[in-house]
């Protein structure tokens, strides 16, 4: 159920030989494919990586937008359909609901071996539920439309379930989190753009006098449809290298001696268990905090309207974005589970001054909670990937379920705004973040110098004059030789 067949065994990995990251990229190092078979995508470069990371990244824009069509879509429905702002969360539950289900079920059983064809997949299934609006427009039933998400958040889910594990694996160990917060950051300028075009111009003719019509709804679906399908057949046709569990389990044994990299069964895997826990929690905190967000705008500056305090969450989401690219940035030079460590504490700072400020100074520490939430998503999957070796794509699955914490803490905070008030409801993402927190503390104090190891690899770097650096060659533990990539290199040009 969960792909547990598909991973390989330490025998199944022992005794292959490694090819080249030139064989991984070619065609046939990519057909037919399977997750106990070394590929020698473990060993491609930054330069051999910028195409197959430019494409996913395209993928991180997608959802980006389809999440920041969430409230703007509900907020329409609301005026055309007539319903109640409770029966308007049905589309988030939609959205995340899939997320939990997805991951650990359907997302899983589509070829989870090979990442371009669940990309393909995952597109597709996007692409069904766009089209599914344009009926639903038809009939105006809000309950289509739920449905319509949940499929839409089903491709989505589908495709994280892929997009995260391959941005932090395709390419040198070292830039892991570099890439995936870059390639995130992408993902937040489609959450920025997508109210702004669907405000100002998707949707500004919904619910005008002589008709509430949810054509133009049916129509931006539509195109959105054709889009991804489009996309569906660029995939197909791309260059995509499979880097799969033995891959990984390769990647991780090459390590071992500045990470101190064991292999384990999957139920010893206790960091990953804590980063799933800490994802839960800080992503239904996120969450919960976007959705009250102009609430409570509304509530620490009274007097200010919904659409002033729209403007500030667009303010927020930018800070958002341009958090990602600094954190992204800097992970070049500082070590990752620092920067996790300080924006994390950051974040519970400028949180728990929010409950007591008012006015601007209020709203000011809401927008900066927003700017260190930045980097936490990316940096937390990561680091919960390392050192999984043979079962780093089944604990991706786990890590991208742990999303469904968005559909759990927002009708939590929202009961007690009802009752005490947004301002002191945030108390709710403030113990989420709290219990995220406990994360970046746990990798700083017990797993600093394995961490350390992978940021310190040499595997896929190139040097100033494009070569490849040495990586030391070694036996494996069925008696044969392990090529370096040098070697590798050397025997594909030949």
């Amino acid at each position: 159920m969960f792909g547990k067949d598909s991973e390989p065994t330490v025998q199944d990995i022992h005794g292959q030989r490694r090819p080249s990251a030139v064989d991984a990229l070619s065609r046939k190092g990519r057909r037919n494919v399977n997750d106990k078979k070394v590929t020698g995508a473990s060993q491609i470069t930054t330069r051999q990586s910028l195409l197959p990371v430019a494409l996913v990244t395209i993928l991180f824009f997608l959802w980006g937008f389809a999440y920041g069509l969430l409230d703007v879509l509900n907020k329409h429905f609301q005026e055309v359909l007539g319903v109640t702002q409770g029966q308007g969360s049905g589309l988030a539950a939609a959205y995340f609901g899939a997320y939990f289900i997805g991951p650990l079920t359907y997302s899983g059983w589509i070829n989870p071996d090979e990442f371009a064809r669940t990309f393909i997949a995952g597109l597709c299934i996007y692409g069904v539920g766009a089209l599914m609006f344009w009926p639903s427009g038809l009939k105006r039933s809000f309950g289509g439309f739920c449905g319509s998400m949940f499929i839409v958040g089903s491709g989505l889910s589908t495709l994280e379930t892929s997009a995260n594990p391959f941005i932090a694996t395709c390419g040198p160990p070292k830039y892991s989190e570099m890439r995936l917060n870059l390639a995130q950051a992408f993902q937040a300028i489609g959450t920025v753009v997508a109210p702004v075009l669907a405000s100002y111009v998707i949707f500004k003719d919904v619910g005008a006098p002589g008709g509430k019509s949810l054509e133009s709804v049916q129509w931006v679906y539509l195109g959105i449809a054709c889009f991804v399908f489009l996309l569906a057949i660029v995939f197909f046709f791309a260059p995509i290298p499979e880097v799969t569990d033995a891959d990984m389990a390769d990647q991780d044994e090459q390590n071992v001696g500045s990470t101190g990299y064991v292999d384990k069964p999957l139920r010893k895997q206790y960091t990953l268990f804590w980063g799933i826990a800490a994802q839960f929690c800080y992503v239904g905190a996120q969450v919960a905090i976007a959705g009250y967000f102009i609430n409570y705008v509304v509530h620490v500056r009274p007097g200010t309207t919904s659409a002033a305090g729209s403007n500030q969450l667009a303010i927020a989401q930018g800070l958002f974005a341009i958090g990602r690219f600094v954190a992204g940035a800097s992970m070049k030079v500082v070590k990752p589970r620092w920067i996790f460590l300080l924006f994390m504490t950051m974040i519970i700072v400028f949180i728990s001054a929010s409950m007591g400020a008012k006015g601007d100074a209020g709203i000011a520490c809401l927008c900066l909670v927003l700017f260190f939430e930045s980097c936490i998503f990316p940096t937390i999957f990561t680091l919960s990937l390392r050192g999984l070796g043979r079962h780093t794509k089944r604990g991706a699955s786990f890590l991208v379920a742990s999303v469904s914490g968005g559909a759990v803490f927002p009708p939590i905070l929202g009961a007690v705004a009802d009752r005490r008030g947004t301002q002191i409801a945030m108390a709710v993402p403030l113990a989420g973040f709290l219990i995220a927190w406990t994360f970046p503390i746990y990798l700083n104090v017990f797993r600093a110098k394995e961490l350390d190891g992978y940021t310190h690899s040499k595997i896929g770097v190139e040097d100033l004059d494009g070569k490849g650096d040495d990586v030391e060659s070694h036996t494996s533990k069925g008696g044969e030789k392990e090529y370096t990539h040098n070697e590798l290199e050397a025997s594909s040009s030949r």
